[in-house]
């Protein structure tokens, strides 16, 4: 048997331990991962250096770099997330009624664990944590393949979980950690579908492709995250601005950070002004069309199918479109079914984009930066998915169930 094979049955064999556990046996325990992760920052953030250390010698790229460190105040929040997951309820065993049937069967749909998850990231240590502690609370057994960029971080952090379920008696093998990122293992990994359940990859465009062609097993894909704004005719121009400059801005390496801004073009002459000298100011480099352009020092012309960049960094598309419908267009086209956000004063408007934009988070006046796990009361997230199967936006305890029916009777036969 081989490491991968190994790897995956063992969780599976674990996995059937955890469905036994009780919601308060499960909050006691992450309880402790959130207290273990504070109380041994330092051994994380010594592991993590040597990543950022590797990655300083590889001249890995700004965003990939933001996304590998961690910082004490980073793990502290990734122990905050793990104390949300712990308050929040449990899905596992909650039951809905579907009611009697003609024959007289009563018919209940009782939410389970998935089974065994396989999550397949890169220079994300925090997933390592989020995933784990959501796939505990959720009764699933987990195995985490990280990218070669964080895996002294991933290792480190899977040794405090590891020392929190031996403390109680646990598998370690509820969350495992692929020690070695070897691209044939991952392949390998990718067909162990006799034990694995479900794969949740996250990760550049590359990586969701890599997997979703060469996997066996069913995937839920989190593509990349071009977030538009829309700044509608009837803004407030004192709400939009906030907007734009925190979507763009907080943290530029993030999928739910803005990357387009689109201007209704009844406001564009008041606005885009505005939006020149406060992205100036911030250092933001922008692409605009024709229209948009003329407002700016310095720009560079895009032509009308080179939008749609996922730039993850202090640059910016902006376009003027004519009306709402010409916003919708666009998004439609160049948008990637992440996270898209209207700045309005108009109620109707607000409703009609919320319904019309095809989009797994839709913002009306907030800003993109909300959509997140933590932000919209999910706890940590394990990923945002963008396409439609059982899970569609950030995916928290519930997307991690399904539905089985229970079924009752009193001896009915069907004639």
């Amino acid at each position: 048997m081989s490491l991968i094979e190994e790897l995956a049955k063992n969780a599976s064999k674990a996995a059937k331990q955890l469905a036994i556990l009780s919601t308060e046996q499960k909050n006691t325990v992450l309880k402790a991962l959130a207290a273990a992760l504070r109380a041994q920052s330092e051994e994380i953030l010594k592991a993590n250096q040597q990543d950022l250390d590797a990655a300083k010698q590889n001249q890995l790229g700004a965003a990939m770099v933001d996304r590998l460190t961690l910082t004490t105040q980073r793990i502290d929040d990734m122990a905050v997330g793990v104390e949300q997951i712990a308050q929040l309820p449990d899905p596992v065993g909650t039951t809905r009624e579907l009611g009697r049937q003609p024959s007289g069967i009563l018919v209940r749909k009782m939410r389970v664990p998935l089974g065994v998850i396989c999550m397949i990231y890169e220079a994300r240590p925090n997933v390592t944590a989020d995933a784990g502690a959501l796939c505990f609370k959720s009764g699933n057994g987990v195995i985490l393949r990280g990218g070669k960029e964080a895996l002294n971080s991933s290792l480190a952090i899977a040794k405090v979980m590891h020392q929190v379920l031996n403390q109680f008696g646990l598998p370690e093998e509820l969350i495992t950690v692929v020690p070695d990122p070897d691209r044939a293992l991952l392949l390998e990994l990718m067909q162990q579908k006799d034990d694995i359940d479900l794969i949740i990859p996250r990760g550049g465009e590359g990586l969701i492709e890599f997997v979703t062609n060469n996997s066996a097993i069913p995937v839920i894909q989190h593509f990349k995250g071009v977030c538009h704004l829309y700044v509608d005719a009837e803004a407030d121009l004192d709400i939009a601005m906030p907007l734009l400059l925190n979507g763009k801005t907080q943290r530029t390496g993030v999928c739910n950070a803005l990357e387009c801004l689109l201007v209704h073009r009844d406001i564009a002459g008041a606005f885009l002004p505005q939006v020149s000298a406060a992205l100036e100011g911030a250092q933001v480099k922008i692409n605009a069309c024709e229209k948009a352009a003329n407002y700016f020092n310095t720009v560079k012309v895009l032509s009308d199918d080179e939008f749609g960049e996922e730039y993850l960094d202090l640059e910016i598309a902006i376009a003027v479109v004519d009306d709402f419908n010409g916003a919708l267009a666009h998004i439609d086209r160049f948008g990637s079914h992440h996270t898209e956000v209207i700045c309005t004063k108009n109620q109707k408007t607000a409703a009609l984009f919320q319904q019309c934009v095809d989009a797994s988070v839709v913002m009306v006046n907030a800003s993109s930066r909300f959509s997140d796990g933590g932000q919209l009361g999910l706890g940590a997230e394990i990923g945002i998915a963008t396409t439609k199967l059982h899970a569609y936006g950030p995916m928290g305890l519930e997307s991690l169930t399904t539905e089985k029916y229970l079924v009752e009777g009193e001896g009915q036969i069907r004639e």
